[in-house]
């Protein structure tokens, strides 16, 4: 707008998940975070347009009104493989290129339209883990278990609490595996369940299950599983293990490279997370047969 880049915001075409469908779900169009990045479901062979996705994030657009931003001249370039050309048909027709770049500019124009570098995530792993309670470790032990000293110790942390027989209505699992210059490292046991209570986000053994008990629905996330866990979160350092954060998420078969906040991450019902720190780089994503507990 005028241009200052515009973030598209994340989570746009995701239906959050409630007791009665506690998975969620999300529409052949969505995003993941705030990197302007559209996923489109190529399974079904079918072409999808801008208008569509506008239509799945509820927004106007117009050739004078996109999502809400007005302006008497709107100027779209798009570059389809390297490609680039202005488009000046109507917007809600435009295909959404794989791979390609829509750049939609309101009032004054870009002197020059930028270009950005592709990461798709590696291929899932087709041979699946078997997830069990109290199952098998999951990689090397790395940690002690249990919370550490600014973690967990009872007290409220980030508005969720940790009660003694806690009445479960909304009960899921999602997965962490940390991967460090290579090496799986097992996810500690007995993460947020301190001698007295347990938290809404804990782990029972080191498989990496985070599960996820709670008396309503609620967005929980990484973050705050984290912070009861008492061990620091960002794109350099995993519970102290330091270095360059790259992130992988993968829902229903579908993965996806994740660029946005790590503690925002949503722990969703058999959401697989992947945190790889330093290198090589994972070759495959790890796929999971869950075990419903």
């Amino acid at each position: 707008m005028n241009g200052t880049q515009v973030a598209l915001p994340a989570n746009i075409g995701t239906v959050a998940p409630t007791v009665a469908k506690p998975t969620g779900c999300v529409y052949p169009l969505n995003t993941t975070d705030e990197t302007g990045k559209i996923r489109i479901d190529t399974t079904s062979n079918t072409s999808y347009t801008l208008g569509q996705f506008f239509a799945v994030w509820g927004q106007p657009l117009s050739s004078t009104n996109v999502a809400g931003l007005q302006a008497s001249q709107v100027t779209v370039y798009v570059n389809n493989g390297g490609t680039l050309s202005q488009y000046t048909g109507d917007l809600s027709s435009l295909v959404l290129p794989v791979h390609g770049e829509v750049t939609i500019m309101l009032g004054t124009p870009l002197t020059q339209i930028p270009t950005y570098t592709w990461t798709d995530p590696p291929p899932l792993n087709p041979t699946p883990i078997q997830l069990a309670y109290m199952g098998p470790n999951l990689g090397t032990v790395h940690w002690p278990d249990g919370d550490t000293a600014s973690g967990g110790a009872g007290a409220t942390i980030d508005g969720l609490t940790c009660s003694p027989g806690m009445s479960v209505v909304f009960h899921v699992h999602a997965h962490l595996a940390i991967i460090n210059n290579g090496q799986w490292l097992a996810l500690p046991e007995n993460i947020g369940r301190p001698s007295s209570c347990d938290y809404e986000l804990h782990t029972h053994d080191r498989t990496g299950i985070i599960h996820i008990e709670a008396p309503s629905v609620k967005n929980y996330t990484l973050g705050q599983f984290f912070d009861i866990w008492g061990e620091p979160l960002s794109s350099t350092n995993v519970a102290g293990l330091t270095g360059n954060v790259v992130a992988y998420i993968s829902d229903n078969g579908e993965a996806r490279r994740y660029m946005g906040d790590l503690r925002a991450i949503s722990l969703i019902s058999h959401r697989d997370i992947t945190l790889q720190i330093g290198t090589p780089a994972v070759s495959t994503l790890a796929t999971y047969s869950w075990y419903e507990l």
